[in-house]
């Protein structure tokens, strides 16, 4: 591969599952509901909850609509944007008050580092909002990372299983597609990457994947370097 650039996802590929699944969204869960409350008049906030409003159909919910609706979409892992942007908002404050720090494998912040020295680009693409990206790597445990990145993409740029949300990314990082290694532990946002041109590598972090016939699967960052 001839490689300019190296677009990760982050559940289950720069950062466990478990960290999200387990602490991240039970935290959201908890505090959605008052953090909203106490800031609804917040423009960042009233800006959002109308976006609620209009994914219901409903410009007329009340607040406690909205937020019973945000934390039926927590439950059932909506990939909503103004859901994702407020959780943002509320780990925001688990982050400033010290109630955990972002994980990040070892490995993962290694091979970020060593790319980049190397004088690769580096963006980030997530289901979360790109200001939960910031926190998570702003706040690792490994400490501040952001200046490693070039560029985050979330949601608001396509899904992630939609081929041309990578078109998308591409033009916005300036380079063809087939420059961009994309690297996920998700079959399907894989698929789609390649379908766009983009070069793409799997994270299996010691699970056996599904269709690993399909695609290249690498157990962590370590194994990455080959392919670049």
């Amino acid at each position: 591969m001839t490689v300019k650039a190296i677009l990760t996802d982050i559940e289950g590929t720069t950062s466990s599952l478990s960290f999200v699944k387990d602490i991240l969204f039970p935290y959201a869960r908890q505090h959605l509901g008052n953090y909203v409350r106490a800031h609804a008049n917040a423009p960042q906030v009233a800006e959002q909850l109308e976006s609620v409003r209009r994914e219901l159909g409903n410009p007329g919910a009340s607040l406690e609509e909205v937020i019973a609706t945000l934390e039926r979409w927590i439950d059932e892992d909506r990939k909503i944007t103004p859901l994702k942007t407020l959780q943002g908002f509320v780990w925001e404050k688990g982050y400033l008050d010290g109630d955990f720090t972002g994980h990040v494998y070892e490995d993962a912040v290694a091979g970020l580092q060593r790319w980049k020295q190397q004088g690769l680009d580096l963006y980030v693409y997530s289901s979360g909002s790109v200001q939960a990206q910031k926190l998570l790597f702003g706040y690792s445990d490994a400490g501040d990372l952001t200046d490693l990145f070039s560029g985050y993409f979330d949601t608001r740029i396509g899904s992630k299983r939609d081929m041309m949300s990578y078109s998308r990314i591409a033009t916005e990082c300036a380079l063809a597609p087939e420059k961009i290694l994309f690297l996920s532990d998700t079959f399907e946002e894989l698929a789609a990457a390649h379908r766009a041109g983009m070069q793409v590598l799997g994270l299996s972090r010691g699970l056996d994947p599904m269709a690993v016939m399909d695609f290249t699967w690498v157990r962590s960052f370590d194994e990455v370097d080959a392919y670049l």
